[in-house]
């Protein structure tokens, strides 16, 4: 059965069996980055991709962590593979000179949406006190998908829009 009524009065359980409340911090923090997988769900359907195939079940791993599932969930390799693909990408893409603003073909807006979403995972990450590994991680993930953005954009011929003051 999928429902199990254990919720209905607002709490949840953690992997480890402790019942919180389900506006604890740690829940907001693996709830924002299982949206960010569905977003990333959603840029696989424009854009398919078996790295990002890799960062949703990575993204799986740390929804693991962050219900305070025992293991290591997330490792430095981890971090190193979105630097190697970040590093690659930045080969391919023009020099930014200016920011970007987040707009372009569908693949390119749904990376910004994701984008956004990773940097709020971080902050309530940072409130759920998540390893330094894992913040890296996401960290670095954000970058990766400012760099796809581009990336995506560069390939599709598409325009960058760039940032004016005025």
């Amino acid at each position: 059965m999928i429902y199990t009524k254990t919720g209905d009065k607002g709490t949840t359980s953690l992997a480890n069996g402790q019942r919180v409340a389900k506006t604890d911090v740690r829940i907001e923090a693996y709830g924002t980055v299982d949206e960010l997988n569905s977003w990333i769900g959603m840029l696989r359907v424009t854009y398919p991709s078996e790295q990002l195939e890799w960062v949703q079940s990575k993204l799986f791993n740390l929804g693991a962590e962050l219900s305070e599932a025992p293991g290591e969930w997330i490792t430095e390799d981890d971090v190193h593979q979105l630097e190697q693909w970040i590093d690659a990408m930045q080969e391919v893409v023009p020099k930014q000179k200016a920011f970007v603003l987040p707009m372009g073909g569908e693949a390119v807006c749904r990376c910004h949406v994701c984008r956004t979403i990773c940097r709020r995972a971080e902050r309530r990450m940072i409130e759920a006190k998540a390893s330094e590994t894992s913040l890296k991680m996401v960290n670095r993930l954000s970058d990766y998908l400012f760099v796809l953005s581009r990336y995506i954009g560069y390939k599709n011929n598409e325009k960058e829009a760039i940032w004016c003051k005025n």
